[in-house]
């Protein structure tokens, strides 16, 4: 089973919860023990888990993403976003959720997210269930 989602992003480097996501596709699937596969198919965006609690957290990986690779004029990437590359890169483009008992395992201060380095744009991301 496998569920394509849209996601509008509105700045530069953002990163956006979807744990809603998640939860919608293990119910949808109806699986009980599994794995969900959540992945994104762009190279300068990323998936990622992180804590839910502070929000400052996500502030700080959007200033360090900003910080730790600076636009370089020595960059040879025509459309000028080497940068989000890199970011895509260090995130990833997956993570793997365990499911038990029909619910997605994330710690008490996890959160799944959408990791936007190149924005804005239009993303999408996939979800892959696995009974197992």
């Amino acid at each position: 089973m496998i569920y394509q989602y849209t996601i509008k992003t509105d700045r530069k480097i953002m990163f956006y919860n979807i744990d809603e996501s998640l939860h919608e596709a293990v119910i949808k699937s109806d699986v009980q023990n599994g794995i969900a596969v959540v992945f994104v198919p762009h190279t300068t965006a990323g998936i990622t888990i992180n804590e839910n609690g502070d929000p400052d957290v996500l502030e700080d990986l959007s200033n360090a993403a900003e910080t730790y690779f600076p636009n370089l004029s020595s960059f040879k990437h025509f459309e000028g976003n080497s940068t989000a590359h890199f970011n895509s890169t260090v995130t990833g483009a997956s993570e793997t959720i365990i499911i038990d008992k029909g619910a997605p395992i994330l710690g008490r201060w996890q959160s799944i997210y959408f990791a936007e380095f190149d924005g804005p744009r239009t993303r999408h991301y996939y979800i892959k269930i696995l009974e197992g």
